[in-house]
């Protein structure tokens, strides 16, 4: 019995000297979270530098004093072999332009927020404050859509490694006239041994 006691005791000693513990990382530290797959280091990136080019784009300039462009973000897709979400990327840049005082971001006219339209209901129900509910022609309609995609290509290299490359393109139109007023595209590399996986 004590014998069967000391090996138990041996194993589970053995077991939680080899447990990794938990610990913080820098999520936004390319270097020390390098994965083959796309990161979130990969996409604040790319996010932050695309931003900052629309920030100070001569087109993406206001004509009136501290006037802001009204923003709706229209589909990013994903050609790339992960299961990813694009809402990672234009997230970041959101926060990103709408700190930047030159731009809003209208969310009525998605499904990301179905609130505008569900609260013009309620002009109909008795038990709210009618002259509390917002009325109609009041949502203001965006200037510019912003699209995209991010795709990914694979090579493979002489040595037998995979070189990935991943592409986030961008898209800036005016809904007015139907023309891109900016567009952007950042390439995120990486060389890995053929047997890694990028999903």
């Amino acid at each position: 019995m004590f014998k069967k006691a000391l090996v138990v005791s041996a194993a589970v000693l053995l077991m939680t000297a080899c447990q990794t513990t938990t610990s913080y990382i820098d999520a936004a530290d390319k270097e020390s979270n390098l994965v083959a797959a796309l990161s979130y280091a990969d996409f604040k990136s790319a996010a932050d530098s695309m931003a900052d080019e629309l920030v100070i784009s001569p087109l993406m300039r206001h004509p009136e004093p501290n006037g802001r462009y009204i923003l709706y973000i229209s589909d990013v897709t994903n050609d790339t072999m992960q299961r990813i979400d694009t809402d990672q990327l234009v997230k970041s840049m959101r926060v990103k332009l709408l700190n930047s005082g030159k731009f809003l971001v209208t969310t009525a006219f998605s499904g990301e927020d179905s609130a505008t339209r569900e609260m013009r209901q309620l002009k109909d129900s008795k038990m709210v404050k009618q002259s509390s509910v917002k009325g109609d022609n009041e949502v203001y309609a965006p200037d510019f859509s912003l699209s995209g995609k991010i795709m990914q290509r694979n090579a493979s290299l002489d040595n037998g490694d995979t070189r990935i490359e991943y592409y986030f393109q961008l898209s800036m139109t005016n809904i007015q006239n139907g023309l891109a007023y900016w567009e952007g595209e950042r390439v995120v590399g990486k060389v890995t041994d053929g047997d890694s996986v990028s999903w």
